[in-house]
């Protein structure tokens, strides 16, 4: 599988930020890491030893980042509405840095999708619901869509427009809704076995049934824990039968 690393000192979150990208060509997958990972966390829980098949063949070309769970969210010790700001910092870098390169790593009319596990399932359901124009949709595995859970108690606009759940009910602007209404790459997943709740998986299915958005919701069973075992089947199966 080819595979590269780079870098380059990101103007939005004001640090050396890394990428890794495997294959040669394909629609575009951005993938988030969960919680406090990095961007070589899919590979390193074997994730990309499951999609070599599919990267190699051409049909996907990987894209995986860092967060800044660390620095915003999970960090215990930073002021609350820092990390609100940190937080915001890193979605600029998203989509002022990290979806131009993609672009030009493929072309304009490459179509992106993002996909993440856990809180990185939360990140890659907001991404794209806030810049539709440009994430074409996404595939979420495991995810708690309301960002108070990860909030201790804090709560503030800026907490309200990273947390679908908040938000999505209270969307209105008919352009941004169409836009999201154009994906069918809209792909809720969870499991039902230990340490998932499939709840919140619900919950953000029956908000876009209200705003009359496409989506495919997927419970599986109670083998199927909050881990990478699932993902490592989830992923590579959605990829090979949806795309």
């Amino acid at each position: 599988m080819q595979r590269e690393t780079t870098s380059w000192f990101s103007p939005s979150v004001n640090k050396e930020m890394p990428v890794a990208v495997y294959g040669h060509y394909g629609f575009a997958l951005l993938l988030v890491p969960t919680a406090g990972a990095d961007y070589l966390e899919y590979e390193r829980f074997q994730m990309m030893e499951d999609l070599a098949p599919l990267v190699d063949s051409g049909k996907v070309k990987v894209f995986s980042i860092d967060s800044l769970n660390k620095e915003s969210w999970l960090n215990n010790e930073m002021d609350p509405y820092q990390k609100a700001v940190r937080h915001r910092q890193w979605n600029d870098y998203v989509y002022n840095e990290v979806i131009p390169y993609i672009k030009s790593k493929t072309s304009d009319e490459t179509p992106v999708y993002v996909s993440g596990a856990s809180f990185g399932a939360l990140h890659s359901a907001n991404l794209f619901f806030k810049r539709p124009d440009i994430i074409n949709g996404f595939i979420a595995m495991s995810g708690v869509y309301d960002l108070t859970e990860y909030t201790k108690g804090y709560f503030d606009m800026e907490v309200y427009y990273n947390s679908p759940c908040h938000y999505l009910p209270n969307l209105a602007d008919h352009s941004i809704l169409e836009q999201i209404r154009k994906s069918q790459h809209i792909h809720i997943l969870t499991g039902s076995g230990a340490y998932e709740d499939p709840n919140h998986s619900r919950r953000l299915a029956e908000t876009l049934y209200g705003k009359n958005i496409w989506y495919e919701l997927d419970i599986w069973g109670e083998d199927a824990p909050h881990d990478w075992p699932t993902w490592r089947n989830m992923l590579p199966h959605y990829l090979h039968s949806r795309f």
